[in-house]
C-alpha cells in the first residue's frame, strides 16, 4: 500500500493522519508496515483523504487519478 508514500508527500505525521481520520497512530503504523490490512471503509477514507483512487493506494495502478 502507498499509504506511507502519500503521507510523507503531504508532509504529515502518522498522528495527524490518525487524528484526521479518527483512527489511532498505531493502526496507521501497522497499515504502513503491512502488519495489518485496512477494511473497505478505511481504504475509502484513505483514498478520499489523499484524493487518489483505491487502486492507486493499493498499487494496482500508477495513475493516482480517481476514476
Amino acid at each position: 500500500m502507498r499509504l506511507k508514500e502519500l503521507r510523507k508527500k503531504k508532509k504529515i505525521s502518522q498522528l495527524k493522519l490518525a487524528m484526521d481520520l479518527n483512527l489511532n497512530q498505531n493502526s496507521i503504523s501497522r497499515y504502513e508496515n503491512g502488519e495489518r490490512e485496512a477494511d473497505y471503509a478505511t481504504l475509502i477514507a484513505f483514498a478520499d483523504y489523499f484524493n487518489v483512487s483505491i487502486d492507486y493506494l493499493l498499487e494496482r495502478t500508477d495513475n493516482p487519478k480517481m476514476s
